[in-house]
């Protein structure tokens, strides 16, 4: 695959996951990812489960090169100001403030490269009264009103993965291309502010625009029902996941593949709103009605009748399933020290054709010979 972002260079000064989300999608479309860590302790997401190489640090840091520096020491800030000399984009996640300590704030930065797309995550932005409230991914799901709709009504507890910071890391990743594509034109550098709360709350568009226009105050429930969608387990344990929308064909192959058909005559169940009325009737009718044979089974059944589903997959199967190994989704390296890698490749196809070629996270300055090593050279050029 063409790299299409191959002459473009990204000085990441992130941690955890949102600036490192952010350089990430960079990273896999082609840029040089260059990540700016603190000597001996590095991101603080490597170490989240012990060493410096957790799986959630390895989640966020692929495809980019790593070199330690102590902002704070007058040589390695010259260092980082020289890469930032021949960078085209600065992506930091700190507090507001804390990057102008570290003399990697804006000002600083630009005045070293005027053409510069600076890039500033932050959790509720740069101004306001909650600037300064230290903000992470349940904190931006609660703000945005997003938890709610993953929360279950009884007995709350936070469900899922890192939705907010998954999120503000692409966001901001297309805001830097949108930047990228302007300078293109008119040789100008931007700053690009984003925060977790505008990026929730833009992901959250449907609640709003539910809530501005009807009055309806969205719930965990509101969409299934609406979009007629189950989940159903089997004899075998597994679940199956169906979703049937709005199109009659779909109901009828529904019944069709369950043996139920008779419940076309149910007035309850013969159109489409009032089935959205009477969901929690149609799960208890075929919750044991799916218990009575396994996944494969149900599958097979389905698939003849044309109802969309699938299996509702643990990781550990997901990327096995047949379309997956087709589409080569799992991609796999070498990293000379930590061993085999294995990931999920970038979902672009690139004039048909996808990028399977991925470079493993690196350790803590793994690259940092190799950078001081490309500065020198420059410098003597």
């Amino acid at each position: 695959m063409v790299k299409i972002l191959k002459d473009i260079r990204v000085i990441e000064l992130g941690t955890y996951i949102t600036g490192p989300a952010a350089g990430m999608h960079l990273a896999d479309l082609g840029a040089d990812v260059i990540k700016v860590e603190r000597p001996g302790t590095g991101d603080p997401f490597r170490a989240f489960k012990g060493g410096l190489y957790s799986p959630h640090y390895q989640t966020y840091n692929r495809n980019k090169r790593s070199i330690a520096l102590d902002t704070k020491k007058d040589n390695d800030r010259a260092v980082l100001h020289d890469l930032v000399a021949g960078a085209d984009v600065f992506i930091q996640n700190f507090r507001p403030g804390v990057a102008e300590k570290l003399g990697a704030g804006e000002d600083d930065l630009r005045a070293i490269n005027p053409k510069l797309i600076y890039c500033a995550i932050s959790g509720f932005g740069q101004s306001g009264p909650y600037r300064d409230r230290p903000a992470y991914d349940t904190v931006a799901q609660a703000a945005s009103g997003y938890l709610r709709l993953l929360t279950p009504p009884t007995n709350p507890r936070v469900i899922g993965p890192a939705i907010a910071d998954a999120v503000t890391g692409q966001y901001a990743a297309m805001g830097i291309m949108a930047a990228l594509l302007e300078r293109s034109k008119t040789g100008q550098g931007h700053r690009l502010d984003i925060s977790m709360l505008e990026a929730m709350s833009h992901f959250n568009l449907d609640s709003f625009t539910h809530h501005y226009s009807v009055g309806e105050i969205m719930g965990p429930l509101s969409r299934p029902v609406v979009s007629q969608s189950y989940t159903f387990a089997c004899s075998d344990g597994k679940w199956i996941a169906i979703h049937l929308s709005s199109p009659t064909k779909f109901w009828e192959g529904f019944l069709e593949a369950t043996g139920q058909t008779d419940l076309n005559q149910d007035v309850r169940f013969s159109e489409r709103l009032e089935r959205i009325k009477h969901q929690d009737d149609l799960i208890d009718i075929f919750t044991p009605v799916f218990l009575g044979d396994t996944r494969e089974a149900w599958c097979d059944r389905l698939e003849a009748a044309g109802v969309p589903h699938s299996p509702a997959y643990d990781a550990d199967e997901a990327l096995e399933d047949p379309q997956a190994k087709h589409l080569q989704i799992a991609v796999t390296s070498q990293h000379p020290e930590m061993g085999q890698f294995t990931t999920v490749r970038a979902p672009y196809n690139f004039d048909g054709k996808s990028e399977r070629d991925v470079q493993a996270p690196p350790t803590l300055d793994e690259h940092g010979d190799e950078i001081r090593a490309e500065l020198a050279l420059q410098k003597a050029s």
